[in-house]
């Protein structure tokens, strides 16, 4: 792989072509966190509809587009497992068109991996980081596609290999926040670890495809992994997540670009972790989720945050509850692909589209 060039997030801004669903609802067609709704809300509630499945069953894979198809890759698939208990990755890349409503197969990624990160920029698919095949060792690797050649090539590997990080694309430059690192006893050699059995770090790294190089910036300041990200405005918005045994954190941190600085942000209102963020005309989207413990389920609340009035609008729940997931906006409508139904190993082939405002 040369050096140059890919982008999405857990992780995430997109857009898909209108594939059916009907009318857009008007602006007010959502429940605000308040329960507030205006008779034309209830009236022109959207609703999701079922698309063409993904090809293979996955969870733990990734989504990004290009603002005109969406590209799914990485994860876990139904097969054996082996002796560590651990099923198989899947290797092939796929399109799909809204349009159309059909799925292409781009061929096999360079190495099987999960839990990473996917974007879109100038042409290009950024994979970032991850877990190699089927384990839990994280991989710094950066692997580019260009989608009008259809080859692959390498850029500069990050400075800390991490899996499960959140990933955002602004003015030419690829964030990556947060995430775990290989193992607690060097954990503390990185910006804000979590401490004690822990391995999630704070750490954030930009990559630069221009110069194919790294650098770092101010780290998150709650350290966590499986949570999500979209830019609005030059600001990253870091929501929910996991840390220390906590599946159902609310955080919401926002980074400002351009001052190099975290603030606090409106609390998630359902915490969970494992979720899917997508962002459109200046909403963020923070789909599904998992937990575990007591209440260990996976979750289908679609939520969403508006970043002009600073208020969580409730969204029509989708019909399949799912984590390990990704999430696309294309054409005016959200997508949501893939994942896994139950906590842990558990695998779909759900496409599910959601048509917006």
């Amino acid at each position: 792989m040369t050096k140059r060039s890919l982008l999405t997030a857990t992780l995430l801004s997109m857009t898909l072509a209108a594939c059916g669903g009907g009318e857009p609802p008007a602006d007010d067609a959502a429940e605000t966190r308040q329960g507030e709704r205006s008779p034309a809300a209830q009236a022109a509630q959207p609703e999701w509809a079922s698309r063409a499945p993904v090809p293979e069953a996955r969870t733990e894979g990734t989504v990004t587009t290009d603002g005109t198809r969406a590209y799914f890759l990485g994860g876990f698939i139904d097969g054996e497992h082996d002796d560590m208990g651990r099923p198989p990755v899947g290797l092939p890349m796929y399109a799909y068109d809204p349009t159309a409503d059909t799925w292409q197969d781009l061929g096999a990624i360079p190495q099987g991996v999960h839990h990473t990160g996917f974007v879109h920029l100038d042409g290009r698919l950024y994979m970032i980081g991850g877990y190699r095949e089927n384990t839990f060792t994280p991989t710094g690797a950066v692997r580019i596609y260009d989608i009008a050649s259809g080859e692959w090539s390498e850029g500069e590997p990050m400075p800390t290999p991490r899996g499960s990080i959140a990933i955002a694309v602004h003015d030419g430059l690829i964030h990556t926040i947060g995430g775990t690192v290989e193992d607690t006893d060097h954990a503390h050699d990185h910006d804000n670890p979590a401490g004690g059995d822990d391995r999630s770090v704070g750490t954030h790294e930009v990559y630069d495809p221009a110069t194919d190089s790294w650098s770092r910036r101010a780290a998150m300041p709650t350290p966590r992994n499986h949570h999500g990200a979209a830019v609005v405005d030059g600001r990253i918005h870091v929501f929910a997540g996991r840390v220390h045994g906590n599946f159902e954190m609310t955080e919401h941190e926002i980074y400002d670009i351009a001052g190099d600085s975290w603030s606090e942000g409106p609390p998630v209102p359902t915490g969970r972790s494992g979720i899917a963020v997508a962002e459109h005309d200046g909403r963020i989207y923070v789909l599904g989720g998992e937990t575990f413990g007591d209440d260990r389920r996976t979750f289908d609340d679609a939520e969403a945050f508006d970043t002009s009035t600073g208020e969580w609008i409730t969204l029509p729940p989708m019909p399949t509850a799912r984590h390990g997931f990704g999430a696309a906006v294309i054409g005016g409508a959200l997508y949501a692909i893939s994942g896994g139904p139950e906590p842990g190993y558990a695998y779909s082939t759900a496409n599910e589209r959601l048509p917006l405002r």
